[in-house]
């Protein structure tokens, strides 16, 4: 998995998106891509879990948390499922916990930060919907390409 967001944009940036949100990595890979299956909800990450054992191998999950800091949307047991069924990464638009863990874990993982208070568990939300944030639509089926530079889009696979 050789590429850089940054070349990327030189040779394509006519049709990317660009996600102005500045994630921090998790995990143990720090760059990866693949395509997208979305979830949104809100402090609640029962349909996280299981996006995470439904999507396909190879796939980055985008979780729309709404921005919320107040708790987690995963920690080392969902991350664990990403990692075993051998997921690109994860991408969340709200908090991660058990940190130290995500690091030794061999799946791309990004995130705004972190709290270490659990989610609620009621199942509210929607799967495989367009969510907004990072001033870009994130659409199930476009291609992700993610890096310590930032967080790319694309209808087509670029490579």
């Amino acid at each position: 998995m050789d590429f850089k967001t940054a070349d990327l944009c030189d040779d394509h940036s006519s049709k990317l998106e660009i996600c102005e949100t500045e994630f921090k990595s998790f995990g143990k890979r720090v760059k990866f891509y693949g395509p997208v299956a979305t979830v949104k909800v809100f402090e609640d990450n029962v349909l996280v879990v299981e996006s995470l054992e439904s999507i396909p191998e190879g796939s980055v999950l985008v979780v729309d948390g709404g921005a919320s800091r107040r708790c987690a949307l995963m920690g080392d047991r969902l991350a664990g499922i990403a990692e075993t069924r051998k997921l690109a990464g994860v991408i969340i638009n709200g908090c991660v916990r058990d940190s130290e863990d995500l690091a030794k874990l061999d799946v791309g993982i990004f995130a705004l930060g972190t709290n270490p208070l659990k989610s609620k568990k009621e199942g509210k939300g929607e799967k495989q919907v367009t969510v907004t944030f990072g001033g870009i639509e994130w659409k199930p089926g476009v291609f992700v390409y993610a890096d310590q530079d930032g967080v790319i889009l694309s209808e087509e696979k670029l490579f």
